[in-house]
């Protein structure tokens, strides 16, 4: 089904039959969950008023254009629009028979980052191509949960056994090592919180739920000693367990924390107003508009939109568990429920990186964060989403 065929459809009047009585009720194009798609929506465009307020005096400083980020930012959103919608089209049953090739496509895009991505901070978690940088760890987690999902689906009804299990360690073992060498922490939590989420509700034993547990934390420790890159991460937790510290070494950590915290203590129950945040707009919390965007959130409209945006992520997440309750099989259902874990744990760990509740990650946060990377990620993940609604019936 062509993207364009599929959307004028979307809008298209539905049949009836001779009898009056619409027989068009199967149709995946008629059955969008909108009030997902509201959610989303609504959320997209927080992310662009924040970005802009995160970022037009920083760019006015020098001299550039304040809206320079916002415009990106714009079609960035898009561009996600046409893969939701492509995603959509296509439909998870496709990804599902593609899912091998993905995934060695993604394993590939992985190994050349580290040969040839661009070094930035130490890292190289994205090829630069030009005004956009294209960032291979996102576009694992999807492709990623489809083949863990797809794999499992075949598991008894009874519960995953222990092969089965250890095949899907043996699956997400290589993509998310290859990540924790860019090195992106972060990204790989997300991916394993996606295939914890299966697991759990593949009924897996609860001895192989702390067995991964265990070696996802034994192999971090690991990789944090054997790569030097990776030694950056232990500050992190350091900055994380000594907020009021005046070491030198995690002096930007923990100021940028503190910052953020102060920004959403200090805005109160209604927020000092758009573009009136002294520390959003005083430039004291370095790239806000892409891991503090709470935080500006918080300062310039206070508890009230902080818990709209909290709100929002909440019906954003009924509605996928509702969907994944509906799912028509166990692919399906094991799908959305991985959507769902990756979606919870990407917002906890955002805003609570945030409220100095846990450790910096660089987690974006959906929707709002700014970053082309993500948002098609993310777009990908709930085009699937919406796939498995629209096809319940069929």
């Amino acid at each position: 089904m062509k993207t364009t065929d599929f959307l004028l459809r979307a809008f298209k009047k539905p049949r009836t039959a001779n009898a009056g009585l619409n027989n068009s009720y199967a149709d995946p194009v008629r059955n969008i969950d909108w009030i997902l798609m509201a959610a989303m929506a609504a959320q997209a465009v927080i992310g662009l008023f924040t970005v802009f307020s995160a970022t037009h005096l920083r760019l006015i400083d020098q001299r550039f254009d304040p809206y320079v980020y916002t415009q990106r930012q714009v079609l960035f959103v898009i561009a996600g629009i046409a893969v939701l919608s492509t995603v959509m089209a296509l439909g998870h049953d496709w990804f599902r028979t593609q899912s091998g090739v993905l995934y060695g496509g993604v394993i590939v895009l992985l190994i050349l980052v580290l040969a040839t991505g661009a070094v930035t901070g130490g890292a190289r978690l994205a090829f630069d191509l030009g005004p956009i940088s294209l960032q291979p760890a996102e576009f694992a987690k999807p492709l990623i949960l489809v083949l863990i999902a797809s794999y499992l689906s075949e598991s008894a009804i009874d519960g995953i056994d222990w092969h089965q299990f250890v095949m899907t360690l043996y699956m997400v073992l290589a993509p998310c090592a290859l990540i924790l060498l860019q090195p992106d922490l972060g990204s790989a939590s997300v991916i394993l919180a996606g295939v914890a989420g299966v697991l759990y509700v593949g009924q897996a034993r609860r001895r192989y739920l702390l067995l991964i547990a265990a070696m996802s934390v034994g192999s971090v420790a690991a990789s944090i000693v054997a790569v030097p890159s990776l030694r950056y991460q232990l500050r992190r937790f350091d900055a994380w367990f000594n907020q009021n510290s005046f070491d030198k070494d995690l002096e930007q950590i923990v100021l940028q924390v503190r910052f953020a915290k102060r920004a959403v203590s200090t805005g109160g129950v209604f927020g000092k107003g758009y573009l009136n945040g002294p520390l959003t707009n005083g430039k004291y919390i370095p790239v806000q508009f892409t891991d503090f965007p709470f935080s500006a959130i918080g300062e310039q409209f206070g508890m009230i939109g902080g818990g709209v945006v909290i709100a929002l992520f909440c019906v954003i997440l009924w509605r996928i568990w509702r969907i994944a309750r509906m799912a028509r099989d166990r692919y399906g259902f094991f799908l959305a429920t991985g959507v769902f874990t990756m979606v919870v744990w990407q917002v906890f760990q955002n805003i609570g990186m945030t409220l100095g509740v846990t450790p910096v990650s660089g987690l974006p946060l959906p929707f709002i964060s700014y970053g082309g990377s993500h948002l098609v990620s993310t777009a990908v993940l709930f085009g699937l989403v919406q796939s498995i609604h629209m096809r319940r019936l069929q």
